[in-house]
Protein backbone atom coordinates (compact mmCIF):
# COMPACT_ATOMS: atom_id res chain seq x y z
CA UNK A 1 0.00 0.00 0.00
CA UNK A 2 2.97 2.41 0.68
CA UNK A 3 4.84 1.52 -2.32
CA UNK A 4 1.29 2.48 -4.34
CA UNK A 5 1.05 5.81 -2.44
CA UNK A 6 4.27 6.77 -3.44
CA UNK A 7 4.12 5.58 -6.89
CA UNK A 8 0.90 7.86 -7.28
CA UNK A 9 2.57 10.95 -5.70
CA UNK A 10 4.97 10.60 -8.14
CA UNK A 11 3.21 10.87 -10.55
CA UNK A 12 1.90 14.42 -9.44
CA UNK A 13 4.41 16.75 -10.99
CA UNK A 14 5.70 19.28 -8.26
CA UNK A 15 6.55 22.78 -8.92
CA UNK A 16 10.02 22.31 -9.93
CA UNK A 17 9.53 19.66 -12.78
CA UNK A 18 6.47 21.82 -14.15
CA UNK A 19 9.50 24.97 -14.32
CA UNK A 20 11.89 22.22 -15.50
CA UNK A 21 9.51 20.92 -18.51
CA UNK A 22 8.14 24.79 -18.99
CA UNK A 23 11.78 25.86 -19.62
CA UNK A 24 11.87 23.20 -22.33
CA UNK A 25 8.79 23.40 -23.84
CA UNK A 26 10.03 27.09 -23.79
CA UNK A 27 13.47 26.33 -25.55
CA UNK A 28 11.92 23.90 -28.08
CA UNK A 29 9.59 26.50 -29.25
CA UNK A 30 12.75 28.99 -29.31
CA UNK A 31 14.74 26.61 -31.10
CA UNK A 32 12.28 25.26 -34.20
CA UNK A 33 10.90 29.07 -34.53
CA UNK A 34 14.77 30.18 -34.96
CA UNK A 35 15.89 27.39 -37.23
CA UNK A 36 12.62 27.84 -39.35
CA UNK A 37 12.00 31.90 -39.78
CA UNK A 38 16.14 32.27 -39.22
CA UNK A 39 16.69 33.38 -43.17
CA UNK A 40 13.31 35.23 -43.78
CA UNK A 41 14.93 37.23 -40.42
CA UNK A 42 18.19 37.79 -42.50
CA UNK A 43 16.19 38.52 -45.47
CA UNK A 44 14.38 41.53 -43.34
CA UNK A 45 17.48 42.72 -41.18
CA UNK A 46 19.95 43.34 -44.47
CA UNK A 47 16.95 44.93 -46.68
CA UNK A 48 15.67 46.88 -43.68
CA UNK A 49 19.37 48.14 -43.14
CA UNK A 50 19.88 48.94 -47.01
CA UNK A 51 16.02 50.77 -47.19
CA UNK A 52 17.03 53.11 -44.43
CA UNK A 53 19.31 54.53 -46.90
CA UNK A 54 17.25 55.19 -49.50
CA UNK A 55 17.45 58.72 -49.57
CA UNK A 56 21.12 59.06 -50.02
CA UNK A 57 21.53 55.65 -52.00
CA UNK A 58 19.28 57.43 -54.54
CA UNK A 59 20.58 60.79 -54.21
CA UNK A 60 23.79 59.47 -55.29
CA UNK A 61 22.59 56.92 -58.09
CA UNK A 62 20.40 58.87 -59.89
CA UNK A 63 22.30 62.43 -59.43
CA UNK A 64 22.62 63.03 -62.81
CA UNK A 65 18.94 62.90 -63.14
CA UNK A 66 18.17 64.69 -59.91
CA UNK A 67 20.56 67.96 -60.04
CA UNK A 68 19.89 71.02 -61.77
CA UNK A 69 21.62 74.38 -62.24
CA UNK A 70 19.17 76.96 -60.60
CA UNK A 71 18.83 79.75 -64.22
CA UNK A 72 16.06 82.02 -64.09
CA UNK A 73 12.63 81.46 -64.08
CA UNK A 74 11.40 77.79 -63.56
CA UNK A 75 8.35 77.14 -66.99
CA UNK A 76 5.19 76.01 -66.25
CA UNK A 77 4.41 72.14 -64.98
CA UNK A 78 2.09 72.51 -68.40
CA UNK A 79 5.51 73.30 -70.35
CA UNK A 80 7.09 70.42 -69.00
CA UNK A 81 4.62 67.77 -69.38
CA UNK A 82 4.24 69.12 -72.71
CA UNK A 83 8.12 67.92 -73.65
CA UNK A 84 7.36 64.31 -72.38
CA UNK A 85 4.70 63.99 -74.39
CA UNK A 86 6.31 65.08 -77.52
CA UNK A 87 9.45 62.61 -76.43
CA UNK A 88 6.60 59.75 -76.06
CA UNK A 89 3.86 60.89 -77.93
CA UNK A 90 1.34 57.51 -77.38
CA UNK A 91 2.30 57.88 -73.70
CA UNK A 92 -0.42 58.70 -70.83
CA UNK A 93 0.87 60.92 -68.08
CA UNK A 94 -0.32 59.61 -64.57
CA UNK A 95 1.74 62.02 -62.14
CA UNK A 96 3.70 65.07 -61.81
CA UNK A 97 6.14 66.01 -58.90
CA UNK A 98 7.59 69.62 -58.79
CA UNK A 99 11.12 69.45 -57.72
CA UNK A 100 11.15 70.34 -53.99
CA UNK A 101 14.37 73.08 -54.22
CA UNK A 102 15.74 75.26 -56.96
CA UNK A 103 18.17 72.55 -57.77
CA UNK A 104 15.81 69.58 -58.03
CA UNK A 105 14.41 68.02 -61.20
CA UNK A 106 10.80 67.90 -62.08
CA UNK A 107 9.41 64.12 -62.43
CA UNK A 108 6.89 63.30 -65.01
CA UNK A 109 5.57 59.85 -64.79
CA UNK A 110 3.89 58.23 -67.38
CA UNK A 111 2.32 55.05 -69.12
CA UNK A 112 4.08 53.92 -71.81
CA UNK A 113 3.61 50.52 -73.79
CA UNK A 114 2.28 49.30 -70.96
CA UNK A 115 5.49 50.08 -68.39
CA UNK A 116 5.44 52.36 -65.56
CA UNK A 117 8.60 55.08 -66.29
CA UNK A 118 9.43 58.19 -64.67
CA UNK A 119 10.74 61.29 -66.62
CA UNK A 120 13.11 63.75 -65.25
CA UNK A 121 12.92 67.65 -66.80
CA UNK A 122 14.87 69.81 -65.83
CA UNK A 123 12.31 72.84 -64.55
CA UNK A 124 14.11 76.04 -65.89
CA UNK A 125 14.70 74.28 -69.99
CA UNK A 126 12.27 72.06 -70.26
CA UNK A 127 15.00 69.13 -71.09
CA UNK A 128 14.67 66.01 -70.07
CA UNK A 129 17.77 65.01 -67.81
CA UNK A 130 16.78 60.98 -67.86
CA UNK A 131 14.43 58.13 -67.91
CA UNK A 132 14.04 55.43 -65.61
CA UNK A 133 11.43 52.55 -65.19
CA UNK A 134 9.91 52.06 -62.34
CA UNK A 135 10.23 48.30 -61.55
CA UNK A 136 14.14 48.75 -62.40
CA UNK A 137 14.83 51.49 -59.54
CA UNK A 138 17.17 49.78 -57.26
CA UNK A 139 15.14 51.29 -54.07
CA UNK A 140 11.99 49.73 -55.39
CA UNK A 141 13.40 45.64 -55.57
CA UNK A 142 14.94 46.33 -52.46
CA UNK A 143 11.25 47.42 -50.59
CA UNK A 144 9.66 44.66 -52.99
CA UNK A 145 11.85 42.39 -51.47
CA UNK A 146 11.71 43.59 -48.25
CA UNK A 147 7.89 43.48 -47.64
CA UNK A 148 6.98 40.49 -50.43
CA UNK A 149 9.95 38.78 -51.32
CA UNK A 150 9.48 39.46 -54.79
CA UNK A 151 6.56 36.84 -54.17
CA UNK A 152 3.27 39.12 -53.94
CA UNK A 153 0.71 37.94 -52.15
CA UNK A 154 2.26 34.76 -50.87
CA UNK A 155 5.80 36.56 -50.14
CA UNK A 156 3.64 39.14 -48.45
CA UNK A 157 2.04 36.60 -45.94
CA UNK A 158 5.44 34.72 -45.36
CA UNK A 159 7.09 37.92 -44.49
CA UNK A 160 4.12 38.78 -42.13
CA UNK A 161 4.19 34.99 -40.80
CA UNK A 162 8.07 35.63 -39.89
CA UNK A 163 7.37 39.21 -38.20
CA UNK A 164 4.88 37.69 -35.83
CA UNK A 165 6.72 34.57 -35.36
CA UNK A 166 10.08 36.91 -34.32
CA UNK A 167 7.70 38.44 -31.70
CA UNK A 168 7.56 34.85 -30.16
CA UNK A 169 11.18 34.54 -30.73
CA UNK A 170 11.56 37.74 -28.69
CA UNK A 171 9.78 36.50 -25.76
CA UNK A 172 11.02 33.30 -25.64
CA UNK A 173 14.61 34.23 -26.33
CA UNK A 174 14.02 36.56 -23.25
CA UNK A 175 12.37 33.78 -21.14
CA UNK A 176 15.59 32.13 -21.47
CA UNK A 177 17.91 34.68 -21.08
CA UNK A 178 16.63 35.28 -17.91
CA UNK A 179 19.57 35.51 -15.60
CA UNK A 180 19.66 32.63 -13.37
CA UNK A 181 20.54 31.63 -9.37
CA UNK A 182 24.49 31.82 -10.25
CA UNK A 183 24.22 34.64 -12.84
CA UNK A 184 24.62 38.58 -12.48
CA UNK A 185 26.35 40.63 -14.58
CA UNK A 186 28.24 38.15 -16.48
CA UNK A 187 26.40 35.82 -18.40
CA UNK A 188 22.96 37.87 -18.49
CA UNK A 189 24.25 41.18 -19.48
CA UNK A 190 27.77 40.69 -20.67
CA UNK A 191 29.27 37.44 -22.40
CA UNK A 192 31.69 35.36 -20.28
CA UNK A 193 34.69 34.64 -21.78
CA UNK A 194 36.70 32.84 -19.63
CA UNK A 195 33.97 29.77 -18.71
CA UNK A 196 34.62 27.78 -22.15
CA UNK A 197 33.85 28.03 -25.66
CA UNK A 198 30.55 26.61 -24.98
CA UNK A 199 28.91 29.04 -22.38
CA UNK A 200 30.80 31.58 -24.73
CA UNK A 201 28.80 30.68 -27.98
CA UNK A 202 25.53 30.58 -26.00
CA UNK A 203 26.15 33.92 -24.87
CA UNK A 204 27.37 35.36 -27.93
CA UNK A 205 23.87 34.96 -28.78
CA UNK A 206 21.73 35.24 -25.64
CA UNK A 207 23.50 38.77 -24.18
CA UNK A 208 23.39 40.48 -27.66
CA UNK A 209 19.68 39.07 -28.36
CA UNK A 210 18.71 40.97 -24.77
CA UNK A 211 20.54 44.02 -26.01
CA UNK A 212 18.90 44.66 -29.15
CA UNK A 213 15.12 42.93 -28.38
CA UNK A 214 13.65 46.07 -27.48
CA UNK A 215 14.59 47.93 -30.79
CA UNK A 216 13.90 44.34 -32.51
CA UNK A 217 10.57 44.02 -31.25
CA UNK A 218 9.97 48.13 -32.42
CA UNK A 219 10.77 47.42 -35.67
CA UNK A 220 8.08 44.52 -36.13
CA UNK A 221 5.22 46.20 -34.57
CA UNK A 222 6.10 49.50 -36.42
CA UNK A 223 6.37 47.22 -39.87
CA UNK A 224 3.39 44.81 -39.35
CA UNK A 225 0.90 47.91 -40.12
CA UNK A 226 2.00 47.17 -44.07
CA UNK A 227 1.86 43.66 -43.36
CA UNK A 228 -1.37 42.29 -46.13
CA UNK A 229 -3.44 40.35 -43.25
CA UNK A 230 -2.79 41.79 -40.03
CA UNK A 231 -1.97 45.56 -41.35
CA UNK A 232 -5.22 45.27 -43.23
CA UNK A 233 -7.22 43.68 -40.05
CA UNK A 234 -5.79 47.02 -38.17
CA UNK A 235 -6.63 49.70 -40.33
CA UNK A 236 -9.96 48.55 -40.62
CA UNK A 237 -10.62 48.37 -37.03
CA UNK A 238 -9.54 51.45 -36.86
CA UNK A 239 -11.57 53.19 -39.04
CA UNK A 240 -14.50 51.48 -38.14
CA UNK A 241 -14.01 52.25 -33.96
CA UNK A 242 -13.76 56.43 -35.02
CA UNK A 243 -9.94 56.03 -34.25
CA UNK A 244 -9.08 56.27 -37.79
CA UNK A 245 -10.97 59.30 -40.26
CA UNK A 246 -12.95 61.98 -38.30
CA UNK A 247 -15.92 63.72 -40.72
CA UNK A 248 -14.48 66.85 -40.30
CA UNK A 249 -11.69 66.00 -43.42
CA UNK A 250 -14.64 66.61 -45.45
CA UNK A 251 -15.23 69.86 -47.33
CA UNK A 252 -18.99 69.35 -47.25
CA UNK A 253 -20.85 66.16 -47.09
CA UNK A 254 -18.55 62.53 -46.84
CA UNK A 255 -18.42 60.62 -50.06
CA UNK A 256 -20.19 57.53 -50.68
CA UNK A 257 -17.91 56.47 -53.08
CA UNK A 258 -16.51 52.65 -52.71
CA UNK A 259 -12.98 53.33 -54.23
CA UNK A 260 -10.38 53.96 -51.53
CA UNK A 261 -7.05 56.38 -52.18
CA UNK A 262 -5.28 53.65 -52.07
CA UNK A 263 -6.84 52.58 -55.34
CA UNK A 264 -5.59 55.95 -57.39
CA UNK A 265 -2.96 57.18 -55.42
CA UNK A 266 0.30 56.36 -53.40
CA UNK A 267 -0.49 57.81 -49.98
CA UNK A 268 0.73 57.27 -46.50
CA UNK A 269 -0.93 54.24 -44.34
CA UNK A 270 -3.74 56.43 -42.37
CA UNK A 271 -5.04 57.74 -45.46
CA UNK A 272 -5.53 54.15 -47.31
CA UNK A 273 -8.71 53.34 -46.53
CA UNK A 274 -10.21 57.03 -46.91
CA UNK A 275 -13.32 57.21 -49.53
CA UNK A 276 -12.17 58.99 -52.50
CA UNK A 277 -15.03 61.29 -53.58
CA UNK A 278 -16.26 62.23 -57.43
CA UNK A 279 -15.60 65.50 -59.26
CA UNK A 280 -18.82 67.51 -60.06
CA UNK A 281 -18.87 67.21 -64.03
CA UNK A 282 -19.91 70.55 -65.02
CA UNK A 283 -18.03 71.56 -68.40
CA UNK A 284 -15.77 68.75 -69.32
CA UNK A 285 -12.24 70.83 -69.31
CA UNK A 286 -10.05 69.70 -66.83
CA UNK A 287 -8.65 71.87 -64.41
CA UNK A 288 -4.55 72.44 -65.45
CA UNK A 289 -1.58 70.83 -63.56
CA UNK A 290 -0.52 74.29 -63.23
CA UNK A 291 -3.50 75.28 -61.23
CA UNK A 292 -3.18 71.48 -58.94
CA UNK A 293 0.39 72.92 -58.25
CA UNK A 294 -0.58 76.49 -57.71
CA UNK A 295 -3.25 74.92 -54.96
CA UNK A 296 -0.39 72.97 -53.05
CA UNK A 297 1.44 76.09 -52.34
CA UNK A 298 -1.77 77.89 -51.52
CA UNK A 299 -1.70 75.09 -48.25
CA UNK A 300 1.47 75.01 -47.78
CA UNK A 301 1.56 71.27 -48.71
CA UNK A 302 5.32 69.60 -47.73
CA UNK A 303 7.27 70.19 -51.17
CA UNK A 304 7.97 66.86 -52.39
CA UNK A 305 4.92 65.80 -53.39
CA UNK A 306 3.05 64.09 -55.93
CA UNK A 307 0.00 64.90 -58.09
CA UNK A 308 -1.91 61.71 -59.64
CA UNK A 309 -4.08 62.24 -62.18
CA UNK A 310 -7.74 61.27 -62.13
CA UNK A 311 -8.19 58.18 -64.44
CA UNK A 312 -11.76 58.44 -64.50
CA UNK A 313 -14.20 61.35 -66.10
CA UNK A 314 -15.30 61.37 -62.59
CA UNK A 315 -12.23 60.40 -60.82
CA UNK A 316 -9.89 63.51 -58.76
CA UNK A 317 -6.49 64.77 -58.71
CA UNK A 318 -4.76 63.16 -55.24
CA UNK A 319 -2.06 65.08 -53.88
CA UNK A 320 0.20 62.52 -51.77
CA UNK A 321 3.10 63.13 -49.69
CA UNK A 322 5.89 60.96 -47.84
CA UNK A 323 7.80 63.21 -46.18
CA UNK A 324 10.40 62.68 -43.58
CA UNK A 325 8.38 63.52 -40.74
CA UNK A 326 5.22 62.37 -40.01
CA UNK A 327 3.50 65.50 -38.83
CA UNK A 328 3.85 66.98 -42.41
CA UNK A 329 1.82 64.05 -44.06
CA UNK A 330 -0.91 65.12 -46.60
CA UNK A 331 -3.75 63.75 -49.03
CA UNK A 332 -5.85 65.80 -50.85
CA UNK A 333 -8.29 65.41 -53.50
CA UNK A 334 -9.00 68.10 -55.87
CA UNK A 335 -12.30 68.18 -58.04
CA UNK A 336 -10.59 67.97 -61.38
CA UNK A 337 -13.20 70.46 -63.27
CA UNK A 338 -13.76 72.83 -60.49
CA UNK A 339 -10.46 73.20 -58.46
CA UNK A 340 -12.89 72.71 -55.40
CA UNK A 341 -10.75 70.95 -52.64
CA UNK A 342 -13.15 68.02 -51.46
CA UNK A 343 -10.51 66.79 -49.19
CA UNK A 344 -7.75 67.83 -47.07
CA UNK A 345 -6.27 65.32 -44.72
CA UNK A 346 -3.32 66.09 -42.68
CA UNK A 347 -1.63 64.23 -39.83
CA UNK A 348 -3.80 66.56 -37.06
CA UNK A 349 -6.83 64.79 -38.74
CA UNK A 350 -5.97 61.33 -37.72
CA UNK A 351 -6.95 59.60 -35.20
CA UNK A 352 -4.81 58.37 -31.79
CA UNK A 353 -4.22 54.71 -33.66
CA UNK A 354 -3.15 56.52 -37.08
CA UNK A 355 -0.84 59.13 -35.66
CA UNK A 356 0.48 56.31 -33.37
CA UNK A 357 1.18 54.28 -36.43
CA UNK A 358 2.26 57.05 -38.45
CA UNK A 359 5.27 58.16 -36.17
CA UNK A 360 5.94 54.71 -35.60
CA UNK A 361 6.17 53.89 -39.70
CA UNK A 362 8.80 57.44 -40.15
CA UNK A 363 11.17 55.55 -37.29
CA UNK A 364 10.54 52.31 -38.82
CA UNK A 365 12.08 53.93 -41.74
CA UNK A 366 14.23 55.65 -40.42
CA UNK A 367 13.51 59.40 -41.55
CA UNK A 368 11.69 60.92 -38.55
CA UNK A 369 15.06 62.07 -36.71
CA UNK A 370 17.52 62.05 -39.42
CA UNK A 371 20.31 60.74 -39.34
CA UNK A 372 20.48 59.11 -35.49
CA UNK A 373 17.39 57.58 -36.48
CA UNK A 374 19.13 55.78 -39.20
CA UNK A 375 22.36 54.71 -37.71
CA UNK A 376 19.55 53.38 -34.83
CA UNK A 377 17.73 51.01 -37.30
CA UNK A 378 21.24 50.13 -38.72
CA UNK A 379 22.78 49.01 -35.52
CA UNK A 380 19.41 46.95 -34.87
CA UNK A 381 19.46 45.53 -37.83
CA UNK A 382 23.32 44.49 -37.88
CA UNK A 383 22.25 43.13 -34.62
CA UNK A 384 19.84 41.43 -35.91
CA UNK A 385 22.26 39.32 -38.40
CA UNK A 386 24.66 38.91 -35.59
CA UNK A 387 22.27 37.29 -33.15
CA UNK A 388 20.84 35.03 -36.06
CA UNK A 389 24.16 33.85 -37.04
CA UNK A 390 25.45 33.19 -34.09
CA UNK A 391 22.37 31.11 -33.16
CA UNK A 392 22.82 29.20 -36.58
CA UNK A 393 26.53 28.39 -34.94
CA UNK A 394 25.56 27.87 -31.48
CA UNK A 395 23.18 25.37 -33.08
CA UNK A 396 25.38 24.03 -35.67
CA UNK A 397 28.43 23.18 -32.87
CA UNK A 398 25.76 21.77 -30.55
CA UNK A 399 24.04 19.43 -33.00
CA UNK A 400 25.00 15.58 -32.76
CA UNK A 401 25.89 13.72 -35.64
CA UNK A 402 23.15 12.70 -37.86
CA UNK A 403 20.50 14.45 -35.91
CA UNK A 404 18.45 17.37 -35.30
CA UNK A 405 19.47 18.56 -31.61
CA UNK A 406 16.19 19.91 -30.46
CA UNK A 407 15.60 20.08 -27.24
CA UNK A 408 13.57 17.45 -25.77
CA UNK A 409 9.94 17.70 -25.65
CA UNK A 410 8.68 18.32 -22.20
CA UNK A 411 6.96 15.32 -19.96
CA UNK A 412 4.56 17.26 -18.65
CA UNK A 413 1.99 18.12 -21.65
CA UNK A 414 -0.50 20.27 -19.57
CA UNK A 415 1.45 23.20 -19.27
CA UNK A 416 -2.00 26.09 -19.08
CA UNK A 417 -0.07 29.01 -19.23
CA UNK A 418 1.98 27.89 -22.13
CA UNK A 419 -0.90 26.56 -23.94
CA UNK A 420 -2.88 30.48 -22.86
CA UNK A 421 0.01 32.39 -24.08
CA UNK A 422 0.10 30.75 -27.58
CA UNK A 423 -3.89 30.92 -27.77
CA UNK A 424 -3.35 34.36 -27.19
CA UNK A 425 -1.04 35.51 -29.87
CA UNK A 426 -2.87 33.01 -32.07
CA UNK A 427 -5.67 35.39 -31.68
CA UNK A 428 -3.51 38.31 -31.57
CA UNK A 429 -1.74 37.56 -35.37
CA UNK A 430 -4.14 35.11 -37.09
CA UNK A 431 -1.15 33.68 -39.50
CA UNK A 432 0.13 32.54 -35.90
CA UNK A 433 -2.75 30.76 -35.08
CA UNK A 434 -2.98 28.82 -38.80
CA UNK A 435 0.41 27.89 -38.11
CA UNK A 436 -0.26 26.64 -34.66
CA UNK A 437 -2.62 24.55 -35.97
CA UNK A 438 -0.59 23.40 -39.14
CA UNK A 439 2.00 22.68 -36.85
CA UNK A 440 -0.23 20.72 -34.60
CA UNK A 441 -1.55 18.45 -37.59
CA UNK A 442 1.51 17.87 -38.80
CA UNK A 443 2.81 16.23 -35.23
CA UNK A 444 -0.56 14.53 -34.56
CA UNK A 445 -1.55 12.80 -37.97
CA UNK A 446 2.48 12.42 -38.96
CA UNK A 447 5.59 12.64 -36.67
CA UNK A 448 4.01 10.96 -33.71
CA UNK A 449 3.20 7.96 -36.09
CA UNK A 450 6.44 7.69 -37.66
CA UNK A 451 9.40 6.41 -35.34
CA UNK A 452 11.65 7.83 -37.01
CA UNK A 453 10.94 11.16 -37.42
CA UNK A 454 9.78 11.27 -33.85
CA UNK A 455 12.96 10.03 -33.04
CA UNK A 456 14.87 13.25 -35.28
CA UNK A 457 12.65 15.97 -34.16
CA UNK A 458 13.32 14.71 -30.46
CA UNK A 459 9.73 14.63 -30.08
Amino acid sequence: MTTARNEKHNDVPTNAMKTKDLYKAVWRWHFYAGLIFMPFLLILAITGGIYLFKSEIEQFMYQDFYQVEAQGQVISPSKQIETVMDRYPEANVDRYRPGEDTHRSAEVGIINDSSSLTVFVNPYTGEIVGELHDEERLMNKIEEIHGELMAGTTGDRMVELAACWALILIVTGIYLWRPKRNEKLWGTLLPRFSKGKNVLRRDLHAVPAFWISAGMFFLIITGLPWSGLWGNGVQHLATNTGVGYPPSIWIGEAPTSDVKTEDVADVSWAAENLDVPSSAIQEYERLSIDDVVAIAKERNVYPSYDVFFPKEADGVYTLSVFPPKAEDEATIHIDQYTGAVLADYRFQDYGPAGKMIAMGITLHKGSQFGLINQLAGLIICIGIVGVVVSGFYLWWKRKPNGELGAPKAPANKTMKSLTFILLLLGVLFPLVGISLIFVWMIDFLLIKRTPKLKKFLNA
